[in-house]
């Protein structure tokens, strides 16, 4: 079913005469769906006489999209005027573009913003980045949404083709990896995340190469807090497993652990045993293969 159907169906763009407001007719969806879905929102208490039609609408299609309209009106306020049908323009343009219906209630909930951005202005600019830049086909695109709904609210000029530059440059040049495993990447600011990480693994004690490598060989890097998880598991390596950067250098994996439930415990283990293990071995591996390397050791 096309999202104009389902809408339709629900009766969400079609707007009743005075007289169909104020008589109890049971077949108006209007009248009756509101008791199911919209009678307990927080929006239909007290106020409900204030809110008007076009409104309830608004948010009764909102649900049946699996959205929820109180987290999506609050985080985008313009949603409370934006009317109805530029919402269903949206939506069939995004449907246009290979994106199902049932996806569009996880998007819209992680990105409330989509719900009113400008087809030509918005929209349009960035399915073309993902066709001529990325090299994604069209049959792709859905894909390669549902990996990364932000990419609907990244402005392509001044967002993604500068991220793309700046990960050409470092060596990322993989555009598949980049549109399907890594595309949070691209949604980065290059000044306020992409830039500092680097940076930070330079204060280490890293050569700027050394820290390009590094990113490139775990790309996930980019995505880790500087004060929550660079800094305490730095510390650590260095303070009490007296780690060498090279170390980490082949190894930049090893800030994507826990330090509490898998560094520290694992770490403390090979200490007691007194067994020497290899930064990879002593976090990569299960809990049963981890015993078996500390039994062979110490045997």
């Amino acid at each position: 079913m096309t999202a104009a159907a389902a809408f339709n169906t629900n009766m969400c763009f079609t707007t009743p005469k005075p007289d169909q407001e104020n008589n109890n007719n049971n077949n108006n969806l209007l009248t009756e769906k509101p008791k199911n879905i919209l009678h307990k929102h927080p929006l239909y208490q007290k106020t409900q006489s204030s809110i008007s039609l076009q409104f309830k609408e608004k948010i009764l299609c909102l649900e049946i999209m699996g959205v929820d309209s109180g987290r999506a009106l609050t985080q985008n306020p313009t949603l409370h005027a934006a009317p109805i049908q530029s919402i269903h323009a949206v939506v069939t343009f995004l449907q246009s573009k290979g994106i199902h219906l049932k996806d569009l209630g996880r998007i819209f909930g992680m990105c409330p913003k989509i719900l009113t951005a400008d087809i030509n202005s918005d929209l349009i600019p960035i399915f073309s980045f993902l066709s001529n830049d990325l090299r994604v086909p069209d049959s792709n695109f859905r894909k390669v949404i549902n990996k990364c709904p932000r990419f609907l609210i990244s402005d392509a000029a001044d967002q993604l083709k500068p991220a793309l530059t700046y990960l050409h440059r470092l060596g990322f040049t993989d555009l598949h990896a980049l549109a399907y495993q890594d595309p949070i990447l691209l949604v980065s600011s290059v000044e306020k995340t992409l830039i500092p990480k680097l940076e930070h693994l330079s204060t280490m004690g890293f050569s700027k190469s050394d820290a390009a490598a590094m990113v490139l060989r775990c790309p996930a890097l980019f995505t880790f807090s500087v004060e929550n998880n660079f800094k305490p598991k730095f510390e650590y390596f260095n303070d009490e497993m007296k780690g060498k950067l090279d170390e980490l250098k082949e190894f930049p994996q090893y800030f994507a652990f826990s330090l509490e439930k898998r560094i520290k415990p694992r770490h403390l283990e090979v200490v007691h045993t007194g067994v020497k293990v290899a930064l990879p071995a002593m976090l990569k591996t299960t809990d049963e293969e981890f015993r078996v390397l500390l039994k062979q050791g110490s045997g």
